[in-house]
């Protein structure tokens, strides 16, 4: 089931809540520039095997308002804890990939890790910030050409072949977002970091990432393991920047082994 649910003044973010009577919970934190549908590969079995999986649009994503202002990461932060309150999630497992990752890493700094109990971190966008000179090459694709941008990213997000039916999902993914947000959520990658809230992560997190991720390369995720305290990294040896896509099966399965 879908709805929304108003994070401020004017503004929706849309929740999928597949299977709401699960007895486990994951909250999923889509990547830049896609949207919740990215973990469709995930809702397939994890919602059989009683799993309740709810992801969000990001403000300025797929089914979500998209006002022009608010992607920094607080109050990106700041959405996710509004939906959390709304929906009542206590206990559940907290999974981000990419820049989503980055997103929950401020939301775990920001509220003490309210209401969760495990973070899954996938090729997350930690800990620092991404180069100025790859950020700016997206910003300025994304305000002249998005669509071309958008055709470009399957090149450097999979290490694997993909399908171009596949190529072609993603990228109507991408064009869903507005362009204003596309930008801005790359410029944030640019300008901000997570680097400091590191620290500030207490419960168990499971480090996922691809060796041969070209966007966030596999070092930032043994950084990442060394600063939170809890952590342990799995390495995924045949995937670039989507394991959920590349390895789903074994991500799948490490998934459920982590949350059991």
């Amino acid at each position: 089931m879908g709805y929304f649910v108003t994070v401020e003044q004017g503004v929706n973010i849309y929740v999928e809540d597949v299977n709401p009577e699960g007895k486990k919970t994951i909250l999923f934190i889509h990547g830049w520039p896609l949207n919740h549908k990215q973990f469709e590969y995930q809702f397939n079995v994890l919602a059989s095997m009683g799993y309740r999986c709810v992801a969000i649009d990001w403000r300025g994503y797929g089914k979500s308002d998209k006002p022009i202002s608010g992607y920094n990461f607080d109050r990106l932060a700041d959405d996710i804890h509004v939906v959390i309150r709304a929906l009542q999630l206590e206990d559940f497992t907290l999974a981000g990939h990419s820049t989503g990752g980055a997103i929950s890493i401020r939301y775990m700094a920001r509220y003490q890790g309210y209401g969760v109990s495990k973070l899954v971190l996938i090729d997350a966008a930690s800990p620092s910030s991404v180069a100025k000179e790859f950020a700016n090459m997206f910003i300025t694709e994304t305000l002249n050409d998005r669509p071309k941008m958008l055709r470009g990213v399957p090149d450097i997000f999979f290490f694997q072949y993909i399908t171009a039916p596949l190529s072609d999902w993603l990228f109507q993914l991408g064009l869903q977002a507005a362009g204003w947000s596309t930008a801005a959520i790359m410029m944030t990658l640019r300008d901000e970091n997570v680097y400091n809230d590191l620290d500030k992560i207490l419960v168990p997190t499971l480090i996922v990432h691809g060796i041969h991720d070209k966007v966030v390369s596999f070092s930032k995720a043994q950084e990442t393991n060394k600063l939170i305290k809890n952590s342990q990294l799995v390495p995924f040896e045949y995937s670039g920047h989507a394991p959920f896509l590349e390895e789903k099966d074994k991500f799948n399965q490490l998934l459920i082994q982590f949350t059991d």
